[in-house]
């Protein structure tokens, strides 16, 4: 009898479409936004995107993890800009992005503008 195969719980379900494949983050814009950072960036080769992908998701799930420490330490229950916020200011790895976000409310960071890391 064969058994299923590795990749096909993934695509058959599991919260991720057949049409993105294993990963979450989509790989076009992925790709566009490496074109972007550089003139100098022509060509890209296929595996490279995965690999953004991959880290992009690490970097998503500990920055997340992080912040919702701060909102439990908090007693609260839902996430909140201050809580990523204060994560950021607290955390030394993510130093690169003290200027991008501010603990204050008034101050805010326009999502809509390209900002190219």
């Amino acid at each position: 009898m064969r058994q299923a195969g590795m990749y096909s719980g993934i695509l058959s379900g599991g919260g991720i479409s057949g049409r993105t494949g294993p990963h979450l983050l989509p790989l076009a814009r992925i790709k566009k936004i490496m074109k972007k950072s550089s003139v100098d960036v022509k060509m890209i080769s296929g595996e490279a995107p995965l690999v953004f992908s991959k880290a992009c998701e690490l970097f998503i799930d500990e920055l997340t993890k992080r912040s919702w420490n701060v909102t439990i330490q908090g007693k609260r229950r839902t996430l909140h800009k201050e809580d990523v916020a204060t994560a950021i200011a607290t955390t030394d790895v993510f130093d690169f992005l003290i200027d991008l976000v501010h603990t204050n409310t008034s101050d805010h960071v326009d999502l809509n503008e390209d900002h190219v890391l």
